[in-house]
């Protein structure tokens, strides 16, 4: 599995976006887009990445979640490359695919699997592939430092079912990888998550 990221110029506010392929690019290998972004400037760095012989660009897009600096550019790629869409919401504009908890699909050379996260958005998504660890999570919150928040049951549950897997590589939303000492930091996660709904519920209030 090849990972290339797309993103813009920074001109304009916008997610990471990331080319998925195979490392050999062969025809049955689905070059993937998780998330589209809003930077224009992604459309350049799209056109410039090598997409195999016979290969469109862009066949496929997986929306990680619906916000708009991670969709904004959806039009304008189905215009260009007419790829499937996933998203687990139903009604973004575009979707051919609705995705489900625990689907998989083919990303590259590689099969993914769709773990549910909701907390940042109701249709927040995670993307793990057990063959290489590789675990794309769109903006949904997998490190969290020790503080006084409260986290959703549904969001604490899908922490729990993160940490289980071999994590080795995690790529986010908006800034750098994380591709050491990961599994360390996703447990230490949810110790703070559980503590800090912990300490919510001794005082009597509601985790909202």
């Amino acid at each position: 599995m090849k990972i290339v990221p797309v993103t813009g110029k920074g001109h304009v506010y916008s997610s990471n976006v990331y080319m998925v392929q195979g490392n050999w690019k062969r025809i049955e290998d689905i070059n993937t887009l998780v998330d589209a972004g809003s930077d224009p400037a992604i459309l350049d760095n799209i056109e410039a990445t090598a997409a195999g012989l016979g290969k469109k660009k862009v066949e496929q897009v997986v929306l990680t979640h619906c916000h708009s600096d991670h969709t904004a550019l959806l039009p304008r790629i189905r215009e260009l490359y007419n790829p499937v869409v996933c998203a687990f919401s139903p009604y973004q504009e575009g979707v051919t695919r609705v995705l489900r908890h625990g689907d998989r699909l083919r990303m590259g050379d590689r099969e993914f699997e769709v773990i549910h996260t909701p907390g940042h958005s109701e249709d927040s998504i995670c993307l793990f592939n057990e063959d290489d660890g590789v675990l794309f999570v769109g903006d949904t919150q997998v490190i969290v430092r020790p503080g006084n928040g409260g986290y959703e049951e549904g969001f604490v549950k899908a922490m729990e079912d993160v940490c289980q897997r071999s994590v080795r590589e995690i790529y986010f939303g908006h800034g750098a990888p994380l591709c050491e000492g990961v599994r360390t930091m996703l447990w230490d996660s949810l110790k703070n998550i559980r503590e800090a709904n912990s300490k919510l519920k001794q005082a009597g209030k509601e985790v909202e």
